[in-house]
């Protein structure tokens, strides 16, 4: 009950992180989703040692494990364009496996630089 509760408290401080990014995007009018600034944030606060690991670990390690749950909204409202998506079929694989070739491209060369990074220091 008490891990449940941990859990439920650090996901209640990355949706916090995540709704403040929400209000800087909008506040500022960027063009970078509230999402992506309020991940920004968690990393800084993080690198800066300001907010610890072991604050949100445990809530963010619960949303990875169940990270296909979150997928099926948007699968579900992909499918509602299916007319613009008919015959195209060839060319969205293309389009998704190039994107995650690039994805997976440059997470690992960032992950490579962080740890080779970690290492000197």
């Amino acid at each position: 009950m008490v891990k449940s509760m941990k859990i439920i408290a650090q996901i209640g401080l990355l949706y916090i992180l995540y709704r403040i990014g929400e209000w800087i995007s909008s506040a500022f009018d960027l063009f970078l989703p509230g999402s992506v600034i309020g991940m920004i944030l968690l990393i800084a606060l993080l690198f800066t040692r300001v907010m610890r690991l072991e604050w949100v670990g445990d809530g963010a390690g619960f949303m990875v494990k169940h990270l296909p749950f979150f997928f099926i909204p948007s699968t579900l409202g992909i499918m509602q364009y299916y007319g613009i998506f008919a015959g195209k079929g060839f060319l969205l694989v293309i389009i998704v496996l190039v994107s995650t070739m690039m994805v997976m491209a440059v997470s690992g060369l960032i992950g490579h630089l962080f740890s080779t990074g970690a290492e000197k220091s």
